[in-house]
């Protein structure tokens, strides 16, 4: 075994092989770009080195920096995680060159699988079904017209070169082939350097299934049984589950055996994925699959393979590079149980899944293991406080649950998506909790389509429920923060004479400003006035979490309060509310479309409003005089004014109801 490795990566992945690499007592050596420079591998690793700027180009993409940073810290080997120079044969043979042992497969291998043209030229040979398609050398674009035509529509075109569902475009028409040849080649040309393509009979339902390979260099090769990936939006995986639901014993061997083939056919060495194509239009075949491509290095979905086997692939990673046989044959494995993972990423579901950045101001997870098995697990890259950057994959966690039958663990993984608690970035948590609660999905009817054809009721969230929003209204305004200091009076929060307390908010969620008038009843109570009247009581259960009492009703929610947002986490749902800064544009005037209330403490300069008269939008209404500074405070909209509550030398303070409009009609 090594005693020492660097890991040539960042994020969740590094963090894995660190995790385990201490288990066997092997030092780790993390490397890190200036934007990673207080990261979580950096801090989990026994050194770390600097290798460059932000950019990937100029950082964890320079493979002789990196080699040159294994060799200045004794490091004998280095893994390459996944991504970035995993599936470079030059990196291989560069680090081979150096003295250093790759812990993955040689050069020859990740080569003969780099172009999807020869891979499947190659398979062929090796008697593993292909999809039938066009994966010649010629790209001239009539000569490809045509031969989508001899395949029949639809066809999928795909850069040679590609991964990720880059450099692909499906085709449902002859008279779309030309555009999506030309984008799908700009692309190609763009991401890999290769605008080469090939052109492939499209399975109208489809379902993504792959099988987990593993050689070692003794000659053995055996299969860890299979995933399936179809829950797919725009040909990037969401939630992956071990084993495929609905799989027939004779499939899963007959997959298998391919998989084997194809990876004896390359002389593959350590974990690599063969990932098949399969007819879901009806119960899976022996002869409804075929080879799709080849993954030549640990894939980002490896824990349901391990959650099912009971292994871990690091590990068996690891003693593969250093030279040992693999400890197990064929007809030593066996199945235990079902396994999910799904990605939680930093992205904004509802603008099309834009990638999202910003500071994660809180983060929770449910109970759970990391980077190890467990009935829930979590394996994860970052920690709160940590900054999601433009500059790599928005990553936040991958969710992972194991249970005796596949409805146990669905049911797991339901819940345990709707304990993380993460405030401070748009997530895709939701959406991902709608997948696992999909009767569809639910019942093991899974295709790579599933996503698209129901994406409106899958990223729908709706808008909040008046208990949520009298939530936020109340951890917006600090109530339920606990007071500290010696001064009796600091404790004493909203407290009036004679009168009950009351305070004024305004939360924006998503495009629609909310205002509420919240009434300090006494002894953690609470009235929250808007469209509804909302009674709450609270009782802190430590950190964030709250016990709520709203009627006979109890229970749980986590109130997260930032400067600019506050985050409402209860139900198994979630809702982030904006702060509005009450000096930005319109000086807070357009206070829920209905009303004016004061942004800070001051004093009353000027009412220009009587009660009954019409405004305009934008009209100055009220002057507020505070730190010797005045401020003019607008008509939210068009209307009629309903009250005036304020008058010239009244000093009001923040979040006083100023000045109210009537109602608008519907």
């Amino acid at each position: 075994m090594f005693r020492k490795i660097l890991i040539a990566n960042r994020g969740e992945i590094a963090c894995r092989v660190i995790s385990t690499a201490r288990r066997l007592g092997v030092k780790t050596v993390a490397v890190h770009s200036d934007a990673d420079a207080r990261a979580k591998h950096v801090a989990m690793a026994d050194e770390a080195v600097r290798i460059g700027p932000p950019a990937v180009a100029e950082s964890y993409l320079k493979g002789d920096v990196i080699i040159d940073a294994a060799k200045r810290t004794g490091a004998e080997a280095i893994h390459p995680g996944y991504g970035f120079l995993s599936e470079n044969p030059g990196f291989v043979e560069a680090v081979e060159a150096a003295g250093l042992t790759f812990i993955g497969p040689p050069a020859s291998a990740i080569r003969a699988m780099g172009l999807k043209d020869a891979a499947k030229a190659l398979m062929v040979e090796a008697g593993v079904p292909v999809v039938p398609g066009y994966h010649g050398e010629s790209q001239d674009p009539d000569f490809l017209a045509g031969e989508a035509e001899k395949i029949g529509y639809p066809v999928l075109i795909k850069a040679r070169a590609g991964g990720g569902g880059k450099g692909m475009r499906l085709v449902e028409r002859a008279q779309d082939f030309r555009a999506a040849l030309e984008g799908a080649q700009r692309e190609g040309q763009a991401s890999f350097g290769d605008p080469a393509c090939l052109i492939e009979k499209f399975v109208t339902q489809p379902r993504h299934v792959e099988i987990q390979v593993f050689g070692d260099g003794h000659g053995n090769v055996v299969h860890l049984f299979e995933r399936d990936c179809s829950l797919q939006r725009r040909h990037q995986k969401v939630i992956e589950e071990a084993p495929a639901p609905g799989m027939p014993e004779d499939v899963r061997a007959a997959m298998g055996r391919a998989a084997v083939e194809a990876a004896k056919a390359i002389g593959y060495r350590g974990a690599g994925t063969v990932e098949f194509i399969a007819d879901g239009s009806g119960p899976l075949r022996a002869d409804g699959f075929w080879f799709m491509e080849m993954n030549t290095r640990l894939q980002v979905e490896h824990p349901v393979s391990e959650a099912i086997t009971g292994l871990d692939f690091v590990e068996l990673q690891l003693r593969v590079a250093a030279g040992e046989p693999l400890p197990f044959s064929q007809d030593d494995l066996a199945i235990d149980g079902h396994a999910f993972e799904a990605r939680v990423y930093a992205e904004d579901v509802p603008k099309g899944f834009l990638p999202a950045t910003g500071r994660l101001d809180h983060l929770a997870f449910p109970e759970a293991t990391e980077f190890k098995n467990g009935a829930v697990r979590i394996d994860s890259g970052v920690r709160q406080g940590d900054e999601i950057s433009p500059w790599y994959d928005p990553m936040i966690a991958k969710v992972i649950v194991h249970g005796p039958t596949r409805a146990a663990a669905l049911n797991l993984l339901g819940t345990a998506l709707a304990e993380c608690r993460v405030a401070g970035s748009v997530t895709n948590l939701e959406f991902l909790s709608a997948l696992a609660a999909h009767e569809g999905f639910g019942r093991g009817e899974v295709d790579t389509g599933l996503i698209g054809r129901d994406i409106e009721s899958l990223t729908g969230s709706g808008a909040p429920s008046e208990t949520a929003v009298a939530l936020a209204a109340l951890g917006g305004l600090g109530l339920l923060q606990p007071r500290s200091g010696t001064d009796p009076w600091d404790r004493l929060v909203g407290w009036r004479h004679w009168t009950e307390a009351k305070q004024y908010i305004v939360l924006e969620h998503g495009e629609a400003r909310i205002a509420r008038e919240v009434t300090d009843l006494g002894h953690g109570r609470y009235r929250v006035a808007g469209e509804e009247v909302t009674e709450l009581s609270f009782a802190p259960a430590g950190g964030t979490a709250y016990m709520v009492t709203q009627g006979d009703t109890r229970f749980r929610a986590d109130i997260v309060l930032t400067a600019e947002r506050v985050s409402v986490f209860a139900r198994g749902r979630s809702h982030h509310f904006a702060l509005p800064d009450a000096l930005s544009s319109a000086d807070a005037a357009e206070a829920g479309g209905d009303a004016i209330i004061a942004p800070m403490p001051g004093l009353v300069k000027v009412v220009k409003a009587q009660v009954g008269a019409a405004v305009s939008r934008g009209d100055a209404l009220i002057v507020l005089e505070a730190m010797k500074m005045e401020h003019t405070l607008t008509a939210p909209r068009d209307g009629t004014v309903a009250e005036v509550l304020a008058g010239v030398g009244d000093q009001v303070t923040d979040g006083t109801l100023l000045l109210s409009l009537e109602k608008q009609d519907g």
